[in-house]
Parts: C-alpha cells; sequence; structure tokens
C-alpha cells in the first residue's frame, strides 16, 4: 500500500520545484522518451506534474508559459500539446455534459451486475488484483494501487487489455483508474477511456500489442500473449449534444466575500488579480465523491494536503480549520453567516464529481440571500469554446495561440540542479 511519505508532497511549492527539475528536458528530450514506461519511479523523462496540475496547485497556462521560456513553442510543442490535452478534455466535456451522467448511470448498472453475477466479479478481481496471467497488465494494475501513478502509455494498454482481451464494461475500469490516481480527473480519465474504446472518435479504437509494450517497456516483461487481435464493439448511447457554454459575466469585487476552496482548483492567486479580496476561506473536500466505491486513501490524503496548502496561501485573516468532506450545504451556509458574507467566490467547477457533490450547496446559499460567484479562469475561457471537435482541430485553432498568451504571468520558479535519468 502506498504510505505517507509514497505521495507527492502535496503544495505548490513542490510543484513548482518539480517543475524546475524537469524545464530543462521538455524540450527534444521529452519528445524523443515521453512513450517510453521505464518502470515506478524511474519515469523522470517525463514531467511526473500530473498530480498538481490536476488541482491546479500550479496550472496548465503557468506551466505552459515557463516551458516555452526555455525551449520556445516550437522547440517543447510535443510538451505543450501534452498539457493542452488536459485543456482539451476539460472544454469538450464543460460542452458534452449528458457524457458523465451517462457513465455514471452506466457505472452504478455494472456495479450491480457484479453483485449479482459471480463470473463477472471473479474477472474484475482477478484485473483490480493483478492475478489475470498478463504479466504486464497485472504489475500495472499493482503499481497502480500501490503508488497512484501509471505512465500515459501504460495507462493506454491497460485500457485496451481491459476492455478488448479481458472484455470488462470500460466504465468499471475508468472508475479503478479513477478511484487510485492521485491525479484521476473525470474528464481526462472518462474521455480516454472512451477514447481507447472506439466511442469518443467513433470507430477509431486502440488496441494493445505485444511488440509496442515490449519495445515501449524495454523488454520489461514477458511477451504478452493473447491480446486482442481486433475490437469488440461497444454499446454506448448515441453521440452527445453540444451544449453551449455559458460564462458568467466577470462580475465586480465584493468586499464581503469569502473564498471557498475546492480541489479542482488550488491556484486561486488570479482571483486576487483580479482586485477580489477575501475576509475569510474555507476549503471543502469532495474526493471521496469520485466514485460510489472506496477512493484509495493515497488520493484522499493528496487532495486533502493540497486544500490546506492552498489555505495556508489564500492570504485571508481568518481561515476556517475544518475541512467538512460530506454535509456541505449546512456547513458552508453556517460559515457564510457566521462570516456575514453576502458573496462566497470560488474558482469555476468544471463538470465533475466535486461539481455534483456541491450542486446541492447553491440553492441553499441562494435562500439564505447570499450570492455565489464562479469566476472562470482566462485560460479557460479562451481554450474551452474550441474543444468542439478533435484534438488537432482545437490544437490548430486554439491550442497553438495558448502557448504564445501570457495572461498575467507572474511565476517565480525554484532552482534545481537534479536531472532526470534517461
Amino acid at each position: 500500500m502506498t504510505s505517507e511519505t509514497d505521495i507527492p508532497t502535496p503544495s505548490r511549492e513542490a510543484g513548482l520545484s518539480q517543475l524546475s527539475a524537469f524545464l530543462p528536458y521538455a524540450g527534444n528530450d521529452y519528445a524523443r522518451l515521453r512513450n517510453v514506461d521505464y518502470g515506478p519511479r524511474e519515469n523522470t523523462q517525463v514531467s511526473n506534474l500530473s498530480p498538481w496540475i490536476r488541482h491546479r496547485l500550479i496550472n496548465e497556462q503557468e506551466v505552459v508559459a515557463a516551458t516555452v521560456s526555455v525551449h520556445g513553442t516550437r522547440g517543447a510543442e510535443k510538451f505543450i500539446q501534452e498539457v493542452c490535452w488536459r485543456t482539451y478534455w476539460k472544454g469538450w466535456l464543460e460542452q458534452h455534459p449528458s457524457v458523465w451522467r451517462d457513465y455514471n448511470t452506466a457505472l452504478e448498472e455494472h456495479i450491480e451486475e457484479v453483485t449479482n453475477t459471480p463470473e463477472l466479479a471473479h474477472r474484475l478481481e482477478a484485473a483490480t488484483s493483478g492475478s489475470t496471467g498478463i504479466e504486464c497488465f497485472d504489475f500495472w494494475s499493482r503499481e497502480l494501487i500501490d503508488t497512484g501513478y501509471l505512465h500515459n502509455h501504460a495507462r493506454m494498454w491497460f485500457a485496451s487489455i481491459w476492455i478488448f482481451t479481458l472484455k470488462l464494461p470500460w466504465e468499471l475500469g475508468a472508475d479503478f483508474f479513477l478511484r487510485h490516481l492521485i491525479d484521476g480527473d473525470a474528464a481526462s480519465n472518462t474521455l480516454s477511456w472512451r477514447w481507447v474504446a472506439g466511442l469518443q472518435t467513433r470507430g477509431k479504437t486502440y488496441l494493445a500489442r505485444p511488440d509496442n509494450i515490449m519495445r515501449y517497456t524495454g523488454n520489461r516483461f514477458a511477451p504478452p500473449v493473447g491480446l486482442a487481435q481486433q475490437e469488440i464493439a461497444i454499446q454506448a448511447p448515441p453521440p452527445p449534444q453540444l451544449r453551449p457554454l455559458k460564462f458568467e459575466p466577470q462580475n465586480r469585487p465584493n468586499e464581503d466575500a469569502g473564498l471557498l476552496l475546492c480541489e479542482e482548483d488550488l491556484n486561486p492567486e488570479f482571483l486576487s488579480e483580479r482586485g477580489w479580496h477575501f475576509s475569510t476561506a474555507m476549503a471543502v473536500q469532495a474526493t471521496a465523491n469520485r466514485s460510489i466505491l472506496p477512493t484509495a486513501p493515497h488520493v484522499i490524503r493528496f487532495a486533502r494536503g493540497s486544500l490546506e496548502d492552498a489555505l495556508s496561501r489564500s492570504g485571508t485573516a481568518e481561515v476556517e480549520e475544518n475541512i467538512p468532506t460530506r454535509d456541505y450545504a449546512a456547513q458552508i451556509k453556517g460559515w457564510a453567516q457566521r462570516h456575514k458574507l453576502s458573496v462566497v467566490v470560488l474558482p469555476y467547477l468544471p463538470v465533475g464529481p466535486t461539481a455534483d457533490a456541491l450542486a446541492a450547496v447553491w440553492p441553499t446559499l441562494k435562500q439564505a440571500g447570499i450570492r455565489v460567484r464562479m469566476p472562470v479562469r482566462d485560460w479557460d475561457r479562451l481554450a474551452w469554446p474550441a474543444c468542439e471537435g478533435s484534438f488537432f482541430k482545437f490544437w490548430n485553432k486554439t491550442g497553438k495561440d495558448l502557448a504564445n498568451v501570457n495572461i498575467g504571468i507572474s511565476l517565480s520558479i525554484p532552482r534545481s540542479n537534479r536531472r532526470p535519468s534517461t
């Protein structure tokens, strides 16, 4: 099991230090070696920034800006594209929220099916405990549970074997990832599994091949035998309808505002840059809402530490020490009323489990005469409307421009002399 010391340090400072360590190698080195999976704690040829970016302890915009300052846009294009994939998935799901709802509905149905089908339960247990007999797959399953991380290429192989070789429902695999990945994100995780299954880009699937696995893992495993040679048709609802984005206006700062912190965006300094001043800050944790099944303890620990770090950086006169994990409406309302707040402000909550968990809070605050404001970052406001079609359509339309946008970036990165091993 993952110990307290094994998880990345959940702080903005640690994220900036990791960024500093990786920056010299974000250009040609990354482009050349990014697909190679050297194994647990050996993958220093990739950035390993995803836990901090996922919680926005550091955000996509400042990571890209720092990278461009070292390598230029063209020199670091591959790495910048990988950062922008996260933005693209967010923007796509924001415009197709029914996909998240359909996933959760299907997941509940499959969990009930597992309860009533011993054969399916046995196959699922083998996959999630690392006892299928497929050496590489079993290794990745245990690695995920032990470390809360998998190399991106391993995630693709794993998902392909799960769906096409083991013939398990993709929703159960996506849930397994979301509950154990420290960087687990509703958009990136759900849509990546859909892509492997051939649902995101209809008819285009990803099949794991033995030669590809052997090549990009340095022959660490016995050659996998019996992998599916062709995809299977996955049943799914019709392609989702696009929901136009509706961003709230840039609201004038209010002196009676309180800052509410959620694990989706823990770099709220942009609110201060817009002129907001907060008399008090409170954090809420909705990590357990990722699934109706238990979320891994190390995932909860990292999110908790990240919330505490953000509270320490909030700059408010008073900080609510208690971080609620349930009964959100009553506790947030109580906090707001104790501090006589007329407005509660939090960075925009994207489609996902935190937004679901807090959905009942906003009517409660409205009834109490407390307004809620969710400002959208300029990066998201610029990028998300272009996330309608494929990634490369987005990249050619807007993504390249994001690499050259410097919207109020002021970044002090700790120096590091550590060279990633390759």
